[in-house]
């Protein structure tokens, strides 16, 4: 199983990312150990995540997210 998820930065900017381990890719981030975009906008905070069936699905629903509008965006975190 794998996650989709999205995390408010510093600068109040959202990243969105997949993983199969929720807890320990976001603690990668907060160590600055994920990704060049989170270490520059540390820390960050979970605000939405999503089950997937596989990596498949999850990398098509990431590349859907990450093409909406922030509006969007928010919409999903609010539910």
């Amino acid at each position: 199983m794998y996650f989709v998820y999205m995390l408010r930065c510093a600068d109040k900017t959202i990243y969105t990312g997949i993983t199969k381990d929720i807890e320990k890719r976001i603690a990668r981030h907060n160590a600055g150990k994920a990704s060049k975009y989170t270490r520059a906008r540390l820390p960050v905070e979970i605000i939405y995540w999503e089950r997937s069936e596989d990596r498949s699905a999850a990398s098509k629903r990431e590349a859907q997210i990450k093409k909406m509008p922030r509006k969007d965006k928010m919409k999903l975190v609010i539910g």
